[in-house]
């Protein structure tokens, strides 16, 4: 399995039958193998999350699948705007949170409800279940009300309890600065609560070194956490998958 950062919350995952492509907006796509089945991933409409850029990858060059968190409208209009041709429309499936989708032969996937927009995806294919986040996070902002504090924890424990007990070879996690040390829950919470053998943190706005903050904090998962340092950083994982 390799894995390339491209930017902010978008990945490319190259496995042995298909390529994954997560929440890319920014950062260079490296040269898609062609004729390698492709699945793009977009959790949410959010401009960091979902560019229609990502629709020009259907490009005759190998067969490509799009996923869509609800609230990316395939609307007449939008379809319009975005040059989404009728064709490529009929290879895309929006998805809301607690759905299973076969997009391709051999692929899984499951949604997740998010705390913020949309869904977070759960992938499984080639014997590797892939964890994308979204924005599924734990956000708690200090001077938020504390109403909505304690009702984004219980929505989110909620809607990540999917995951208890499952064994996840890679996980792609929101570790926000913004937030300060309240930006370790979300994935305090996901490590505790699933077996992730490999945590990439994202959602970093660049602020690279919160990472070490996090371990700092929290030595027990730096063995897990894969440290991303710069766009473009390619990652090959081997070891053996336990499904």
């Amino acid at each position: 399995m390799t894995v390339t950062f491209l930017d902010h919350s978008g990945f490319l995952v190259e496995l042995p039958s298909v390529t994954l492509l997560f929440d890319w907006w920014k950062g260079d796509l490296p040269p898609l193998p062609s004729g390698k089945p492709l699945l793009v991933c977009a959790s949410h409409r959010h401009p960091d999350h979902f560019d229609p850029k990502i629709f020009t990858l259907d490009d005759g060059q190998r067969e490509a699948r799009f996923l869509l968190g609800k609230g990316i409208r395939l609307t007449d209009r939008n379809r319009e705007k975005w040059g989404l041709s009728a064709e490529t429309a009929a290879r895309c499936q929006v998805l809301s949170g607690g759905e299973t989708a076969s997009p391709l032969p051999g692929v899984t996937v499951e949604t997740l409800p998010s705390t913020d927009e949309g869904v977070a995806f759960l992938v499984t294919a080639d014997d590797r279940t892939i964890f994308h986040a979204g924005d599924l996070n734990w956000w708690h902002w200090e001077g938020e009300d504390p109403g909505w504090n304690r009702n984004m924890e219980v929505d989110f424990k909620r809607y990540a309890e999917p995951l208890r007990g499952r064994t996840i070879d890679l996980a792609m996690l929101p570790l926000d600065p913004r937030l300060g040390e309240d930006g370790f829950r979300g994935p305090r919470y996901f490590l505790e609560l699933a077996e992730i053998r490999r945590f990439l943190p994202m959602h970093q706005w660049g602020d690279f070194l919160f990472t070490n903050q996090f371990l700092s904090c929290y030595t027990s998962y730096s063995s897990r956490t894969v440290c991303v340092n710069r766009a473009g950083q390619t990652f090959t994982f081997e070891e053996e998958s336990g499904a």
